[in-house]
């Protein structure tokens, strides 16, 4: 067990009692655990399965390509409608987890096989670029986030897309998506003027150097 993940659920006010249910449940479906994004993540030979999550109204277990699943029982849900390959299972109280407890494990080991078999989730994005994993679990913990960079001009997202997924490290991926939500927010693009002086609208000339 990875000492992030057991502080983060230490430190749920709310949700502390059921996130470590679900921790214990992925855990015994023989998952790696790590610390991403903030968030307890559960891998197969490193490649991202499934990440707990935190909000203020539930907790819950987020399938990095849940599209890909079955979904015989129901229990998936799209978290924001621009959501494109994870799905969430939401929880409130710890008795719905132990109920769902033989499904959550079913699905879990579906995910397994899904990682396993190289299947790809075809996003529907600028010249099909991937979606950086990293924007994704950005996306699905926010999604007034996704719904603002969704609303950007294709040219647009597919600059920010090329610059996230153009850094080598995980953790450098995400420095940049959160040192350009606000951006991302206001509806601008990568290289647009935010400082309103420059003289090649909507790109920036450098002006803002001189102010």
């Amino acid at each position: 067990m990875d000492n992030n993940v057991s502080e983060f659920i230490s430190k749920q006010e709310k949700w502390s009692h059921e996130l470590q249910l679900l921790r214990e449940m992925v855990l015994s479906c023989g998952l790696e655990e790590t610390f991403k994004w903030r968030a307890p993540c559960y891998t197969i030979k490193g490649k991202n399965v499934v990440i707990l999550g935190a909000f203020k109204d539930f907790c819950c277990l987020s399938f990095f390509k849940g599209v890909l699943l079955k979904d015989s029982e129901g229990i998936l849900k799209q978290q924001g409608e621009n959501t494109q390959s994870g799905r969430i299972v939401p929880f409130t109280d710890t008795a719905e987890i132990h109920r769902l407890k033989p499904v959550i494990k079913a699905y879990v080991f579906e995910a397994i096989e899904v990682e396993k078999s190289g299947q790809k989730v075809e996003f529907n994005t600028p010249d099909e670029l991937e979606l950086p994993d990293e924007l994704e679990v950005a996306f699905q913990q926010d999604a007034e986030f996704q719904n603002a960079f969704q609303s950007l001009t294709p040219g647009r997202q597919k600059g920010y897309m090329l610059f996230f997924s153009g850094a080598k490290q995980s953790a450098t991926r995400t420095s940049r998506i959160e040192k350009y939500r606000s951006r991302i927010f206001d509806g601008k693009g990568l290289h647009d003027c935010v400082c309103g002086h420059s003289k090649k609208m909507p790109s920036c000339d450098g002006s803002h150097k001189y102010l």
